[in-house]
């Protein structure tokens, strides 16, 4: 990492959340969370993907899932109220997050969107997400990176 700090990083360092940074072998382009969790010898179970959805109402939203599952979009409109939720296009990503595919954290982002993390997250002591890069992760407790963002638990997943 060579003192490298992420956005995430320093948003988790004021909070004085405790984290360990994990990076894996990448090219430019984004590695899919399944490749990530093989390349990083964790448990898909256990390293969680940062996705991002527009609301009936026009309203940006942040879910948190492992790897190996899909968002339910009917779940997951239902945990923020709305009538429905769709993924943005991935030429979004950058100007709603300030992130790019392959590395959209849900810590850091330019705006505090509301952020569910799907429950399954709450029986790991650790998860994995994002550090706001490609090529490298963050480790912490569910409850430490739920708090850090204002964040909800639901049942999301399919």
């Amino acid at each position: 990492m060579a003192g490298n700090k992420t956005n995430a990083m320093r948003i988790l360092d004021r909070a004085k959340i405790s984290y360990s940074v994990h990076e894996y072998p990448h090219g430019k382009e984004a590695v899919d969370g399944l490749n990530v969790a093989r390349l990083l010898n964790q448990d898909p179970d256990r390293v969680f993907k940062t996705l991002v959805t527009r609301g009936a109402s026009k309203a940006y939203y942040v879910y948190v899932v492992p790897v190996a599952h899909e968002l339910d979009m009917k779940k997951a409109a239902r945990a923020v109220g709305e009538k429905s939720v769709e993924m943005i296009k991935v030429s979004e990503i950058n100007s709603v997050t300030g992130y790019i595919r392959g590395g959209c954290s849900p810590v850091g982002m330019k705006k505090q969107y509301k952020t569910v993390f799907a429950e399954q997250c709450l029986p790991c002591e650790t998860i994995m997400v994002s550090a706001g890069c490609i090529g490298m992760q963050i480790e912490a407790a569910p409850d430490d990176l739920i708090r850090a963002v204002n964040g909800i638990t639901a049942d999301i997943i399919l």
